[in-house]
């Protein structure tokens, strides 16, 4: 119930605004209306002054025509009048005659006027010396006609000077030809308050409050109106009439020059339209905002509503949420526990698989190790037998071979120790060629021993082909794909591994072998997966993926497939680059 004093409250306060609103723009819109108005007046009272100062300069260039001068004869007079037949004919004018100082008319082009004109204010205005205007309607023909009287001044004619009036009579339906019906209703009034000029014919010889006349053509019905003013603006309320708006601005401006009052009657629908738009845009904004609020406010108390029961339904479920969330908590916790053991459990499982293959090679280094130490025997006893017999040089031939054989079993025990540790080298420059060498030497003895012939040789050219990467990393790869392709192979009669590299771009090392090939191809890389039998002296499928992990940690990649016979692995690695490297 306290909702509608409040909705009420409003719909008053948007009413007034609303209302402000519509008297604010029509004010605004009649501001505007009048401004245009004044122009469309100014340019209707221009033409019809334009056009009827040609009568008048006719009536002043013709006052004092020679042939003006003596009108005693007959002759004189017929030809006076056959100049000013000629003069209206070209002027469209209704009659050019010419008066004596009493006021009648001795010569006349028509003769509409009759012939005394003594009365007429125009007459004695121009027997002042001055130009005289008039305006009026013809008994003869009822045509409304405006008379410009000119007075002809000669010597001797008087106190005044003027000799006689000369008078042209202007047709002013001719007038109203090139304007009617082209501007909104406007209209000249005279001395009098009657319309003698409109652009509306039911207007014409109107009085305010009386009816409008027979001569207008129009209905002899009442034309009504009423006053009312809107701000600086009048107003006409009309009625009788359906050719003039219901409601029009009224504005008059005052034409001395030709002795009339110039008015126009604009149509102010526009304007309240405007105003009714404005009014209307303006309510529906407030109530599409009122109505807003309205449903706001609704949204709110019901929501307000339902939070309530929600409050109540939150505290019981937090409790129990609370009790859920510590188990969940101790679980996170486990799996935490477990993941870490799980991790820790997953290096040492990568160490064993290194551990494996070097167990794998462990016959092979033996070899390769006892050789040289037996050659160092050898060597050492030979330069021992040189010396004593004085042959120095041969001494010094065995000494340079014992020193060789000596780096050599460095370079195999340092390879072994940074397998076995699993060191991490920095990124650098590596020469490639040499890497591929090492990993040969490291499994000569193994291939030699399993009858595996290894096929490899270098690019011919004296530039080394240096790679971005970890000289024992990638050692270590090699490494692991030569003993893996020697494993498939070992059930074969025929053994054999061709060992490629192509520089391009970007540096390529095919290892391919005859075996059977890869049974699946999509977990080659998995850890644990192997065709062998998991954690015995064969392997434990550690070392495809130890070797992509090492690659991927300086930008390489390693990919494998199946060739046309055996498997094919082939090692992308990115060339060194000086710049890069900087």
């Amino acid at each position: 119930m306290q909702r509608w004093p409040l909705l009420l409250g409003v719909a008053l306060a948007v009413s007034c605004i609303v209302g402000a609103t519509w008297i604010y723009g029509y004010r605004q819109a009649l501001e505007s209306l009048a401004e245009r108005s004044v122009a469309d007046l100014a340019l209707a009272s221009d033409r019809v002054s334009t056009q009827l100062q040609i009568y008048q300069e006719l009536a002043v260039l013709t006052a004092d025509h020679p042939v003006l001068e003596q009108l005693e004869s007959e002759a004189e007079r017929q030809a006076a009048q056959w100049v000013l037949r000629s003069i209206a004919d070209k002027t469209s004018a209704l009659d050019v005659f010419y008066a004596d100082t009493s006021g009648a008319v001795l010569v006349a082009a028509a003769g509409v006027t009759g012939g005394d004109i003594a009365d007429a204010d125009y007459f004695r205005r121009a027997m002042q010396g001055a130009l005289g205007v008039g305006s009026d309607v013809l008994a003869e023909n009822g045509r409304r006609a405006y008379f410009y009287a000119a007075p002809n001044f000669a010597p001797g004619a008087g106190v005044s000077g003027v000799s006689g009036v000369l008078v042209v009579v202007a047709d002013v339906e001719d007038v109203e030809q090139t304007w009617q019906g082209s501007l909104p209703a406007v209209f000249f009034t005279n001395d009098h308050g009657e319309v003698f000029i409109s652009n509306r014919p039911e207007l014409l010889f109107w009085h305010q409050g009386q009816e409008t006349g027979a001569n207008a053509g129009a209905a002899e019905e009442k034309l009504d109106y009423e006053v009312y003013t809107q701000g600086e603006y009048e107003i006409w309320t009309l009625s009788g009439s359906a050719y003039l708006p219901r409601r029009a601005l009224h504005l008059t401006v005052d034409l001395p020059v030709i002795g009339l009052t110039g008015q126009i009657l604009v149509d102010v629908a526009p304007a309240r339209r405007l105003a009714l738009l404005q009014a209307a845009a303006l309510a529906a904004l407030c109530l599409a905002f009122g109505s807003f609020l309205f449903l706001t406010m609704e949204r709110r108390r019901t929501l307000a509503e339902a939070n309530a029961v929600l409050e109540s339904r939150v505290e019981t479920r937090t409790r129990a949420l609370q009790s859920t969330n510590s188990q969940l908590r101790r679980e996170v916790s486990e799996r935490q526990d477990a993941e870490a053991a799980l991790k820790k459990a997953q290096e040492e499982l990568v160490q064993a698989g290194k551990l494996s293959a070097l167990g794998q090679m462990s016959a092979g280094i033996s070899h390769e190790l006892n050789q040289p130490l037996m050659a160092i025997q050898q060597f050492a006893e030979n330069g021992d037998a040189f010396l004593q017999r004085g042959q120095i040089d041969r001494v010094g031939e065995n000494l340079t071979r014992i020193a060789g054989m000596s780096a050599r079993m460095a370079r195999i025990i340092k390879n072994l120790r940074a397998f076995s540790r699993n060191e991490n080298e920095p990124m650098a420059r590596v020469d490639l060629v040499q890497v591929i060498n090492t990993a040969v030497e490291l499994t000569a003895s193994r291939l030699e021993t399993d009858a595996v012939t290894l096929r490899w040789s270098p690019p011919v050219g004296e530039n080394p082909i240096y790679a971005w990467g970890g000289e024992v990393r990638l050692t270590q790869v090699f490494v692991n794909l030569i003993n893996n392709a020697a494993d498939a192979m070992l059930g074969q009669d025929s053994r054999a591994i061709t060992i490629t590299l192509e520089a391009g771009d970007r540096l390529a090392v095919v290892v391919s072998d005859i075996g059977p090939g890869i049974k699946e191809p999509e977990k080659m890389f998995d850890p644990f997966y192997s065709t062998k039998v998991v954690s015995s002296s064969e392997g434990m499928g550690l070392g495809l993926s130890i070797s992509y992990g090492l690659l991927q940690s300086f930008g390489g990649n390693i990919h494998g497939r199946n060739g046309t016979r055996g498997a094919v692995f082939t090692v992308e690695l990115d060339r060194w680059n000086e710049d890069a490297a900087i």
